[in-house]
């Protein structure tokens, strides 16, 4: 029996899986305390001009993101975990203090974005976590070390804010988290970094708690910059992580050559979504920084859909393109699946246009018919004065 029981707790799967129990658990039981303190020290998110929200609403569901996916983490030994894991709690711990004094003061721009650059050079320079190697995109293979070290901090800084920019609506981003760490998560454990897999799994726990609570009517809370600094960070750790550990696929049968691609599409809502803003932006001759309500999930919003059928539509989106290019990288070279893919983000572009049109069709309609109202009302006044 003790036999039994002492293989079951040293059996990685059953450590994982507790480990996004525990992570979950720990998220649930955290939130409401989180909710109380924020209400009492009105530590609370007003609704602003681009907010899809009505009323004063939490922040700081970071913090129970933060704490329960560490919480879970460290329950084990995890052996294999290694310096760049080291590194990248470290990472998270100084997002955690920034993300926090952001969600309560506001910090400014320029502040935060040296923060988050000084968090991923640690684990760029240190853990030597770098893109190294294009396999075979437009024919570059090998990266110069002196191009990589910017390249790789550039595309933390990318991916962290991009996180940031589809959190405007509830799930969303905690959702893309969840589903995205469950990717990388399973694709380490199938390939025997434990270490990895058992955060990722703590961070996808965590995020299913924490969407609980923030689809909730009555408790609501938000992640706030805290939990998005920390899931961007994360999600790009992995992703990146992915890439380097598929480097070996010529010699390596279980190595994806498609990995790079693989790894923009599981993150593909967060890029799509922040590349169609910027560029729509720069057209309209505004800065792609100042924010307005042209993400995606904004448009669908405005068209009636609620926050939940939007997120889900976002996700599967997420999950159909993942399956997509799970099954043309089997016979299609990067180059060629990289060419679909901007052809996939054309359609994507398009269908946001055509949304965005229909509804200032709605709105121009709804004040067409006010103002008909108002001039029939004004006309049957001066009828009956007269």
């Amino acid at each position: 029996m003790d036999n039994i029981f002492l293989n079951l707790y040293n059996d990685r799967l059953f450590q994982i899986i507790v480990s996004t129990l525990v992570a979950c658990t720990t998220a649930i039981t955290a939130i409401p305390v989180i909710i109380k303190i924020s209400r009492l020290k009105n530590l609370m998110a007003d609704p602003g001009e681009r907010s899809s929200h009505v009323k004063k609403t939490p922040t700081l569901g970071g913090v129970a993101i933060f704490a329960s996916t560490l919480i879970s983490y460290f329950i084990w030994e995890n052996p294999d975990e290694g310096q760049l894991i080291h590194l990248s709690i470290t990472a998270i711990v100084i997002l955690f203090f920034l993300g926090v004094k952001d969600d309560i003061l506001v910090l400014s721009p320029k502040k935060k974005m040296f923060v988050q650059i000084a968090a991923s050079a640690l684990v760029v320079i240190l853990a030597d976590l770098r893109i190294e190697n294009l396999f075979g995109i437009f024919g570059v293979h090998e990266i110069p070390y002196i191009v990589s070290l910017p390249l790789t901090v550039f595309i933390f800084i990318a991916l962290i804010n991009a996180i940031n920019l589809i959190d405007g609506i509830d799930g969303l981003a905690g959702g893309i988290g969840m589903i995205a760490g469950g990717m990388f998560g399973l694709w380490f454990y199938l390939n025997g970094h434990y270490a990895l897999a058992c955060l990722a799994a703590s961070m996808s726990g965590s995020l299913l708690g924490f969407l609980r609570f923030n689809y909730s009517k009555t408790s609501k809370i938000f992640m706030g910059d805290t939990g998005s600094l920390i899931v961007g960070f994360l999600l790009t750790m992995f992703a990146l992580k992915f890439v380097q550990l598929n480097i070996e696929y010529r010699f390596n049968p279980n190595a994806s050559f498609s990995a790079p691609i693989l790894a923009i599409v599981v993150l593909i809502v967060p890029i799509f979504d922040t590349l169609r803003v910027f560029i729509i932006r720069l057209k309209d001759k505004k800065s792609p920084f100042v924010g307005d309500r042209n993400h995606l999930h904004h448009i669908l919003i405005d068209n009636g859909m609620s926050h939940f059928q939007a997120s889900v539509i976002l996700w599967s989106f997420t999950l159909i393109s993942t399956i997509l290019f799970l099954t043309i990288s089997k016979t299609t070279d990067n180059t060629t699946s990289l060419y679909i893919l901007l052809a996939l983000f054309t359609v994507y572009m398009w269908i946001a246009h055509i949304l965005k049109n229909n509804n200032s069709d709605k709105k121009e309609a709804k004040v067409q018919d006010v103002a008909t109202d108002d001039k029939k009302t004004h006309t049957a006044k001066e009828l009956a004065t007269s």
